[in-house]
């Protein structure tokens, strides 16, 4: 879209104000407070907060009435976890037998669009996909990101983690997938991915988006190969990028990390400024020829 803003149009201090801000480790005040300082008052502050909103539309690689799939939001139990739990799902409309299958975890503010046109997209590539909604036990994602990230941090880690374990589960067991599942998961739902890989010796690959490492005494467990996505301006998650790479090394496990320069935490969610066309476009190629490669 001709409007869209890009992350150069903005000082890099604020993106990462407004990175401490989305993730709850400053207040809205704290983000207006330091915005105003750098952007000259809090009018402009409240000017930069609102354009650095996501704009859902921008989000929709692939219609949600696109012919070429067959969509479906689905329960699956998840006894150890919430209870019950609800996620969208897509597949090929033309599929004659089961198929490999993608986890798609989303981050920090539940199933909003752009996660499912991501799942949307990994149907199109020929894998079943599932996003679950980590906010079923609330009600589901609200329809706004704010509100879904306020709800999320209502939730237990751990309970979490369990769920994703049950839509694990759910999709190993589906009649339409071969058993062979892949995750991908962006910001939060990446550092989930690394978790999922050390307690999950069948997830057949793993493919994290800047998220946090999994505990590093606990690498030595993992058996799914990795493709790790860093963003090259992500200083809170690239902390951790060494000390990872250099327990995986260790462990001798098969994993392959890329660093996208000059791009923000966030580049792949094309509903924000953030959001850089190259780097999210060659991680989204990188990452399906991974899953073709490690799931079929």
């Amino acid at each position: 879209m001709s409007d869209r803003r890009k992350a150069s149009d903005f000082p890099q201090e604020v993106l990462k104000l407004f990175d401490g801000y989305v993730h709850g480790h400053i207040e809205r005040r704290d983000f207006l407070a330091g915005a105003a300082k750098v952007m000259g008052g809090g009018a402009a502050a409240l000017s930069v907060l609102d354009a650095l909103q996501p704009e859902y539309a921008w989000a929709q690689h692939v219609d949600a009435d696109d012919p070429t799939i067959r969509q479906e939001y689905v329960e699956y139990p998840s006894p150890s976890g919430s209870g019950t739990m609800r996620g969208y799902m897509a597949r090929p409309a033309g599929a004659t037998a089961p198929l490999a299958a993608v986890l798609v975890i989303h981050e920090n503010r539940g199933l909003n669009p752009y996660i499912e046109d991501v799942v949307r997209r990994f149907a199109t590539a020929d894998f079943v996909a599932l996003g679950p909604d980590a906010l079923t036990p609330l009600g589901g994602y609200p329809g706004n990101d704010d509100d879904g990230r306020a709800l999320q941090r209502q939730l237990d880690g751990d309970v979490m983690m369990e769920d994703w374990v049950a839509a694990l589960e759910f999709l190993k067991g589906h009649e339409a997938t071969t058993d062979r599942v892949g995750a991908v998961g962006f910001c939060y739902g990446g550092g989930v991915v690394n978790r999922l890989a050390v307690r999950r010796p069948d997830l057949g690959a793993g493919a994290p988006f800047y998220g946090s490492a999994p505990p590093l005494d606990q690498v030595p467990n993992i058996r799914a190969p990795l493709m790790i996505h860093y963003a090259g301006l992500d200083e809170r998650i690239n902390a951790s990028r060494e000390p990872y790479r250099e327990a995986l090394q260790a462990a001798g496990k098969t994993f392959v990390m890329h660093t996208y320069e000059g791009v923000n935490h966030g580049f792949h969610n094309d509903t924000t400024p953030r959001y850089d066309a190259e780097a999210a476009q060659l991680a989204q190629q990188r990452t399906i020829a991974f899953f073709d490669e490690h799931l079929r």
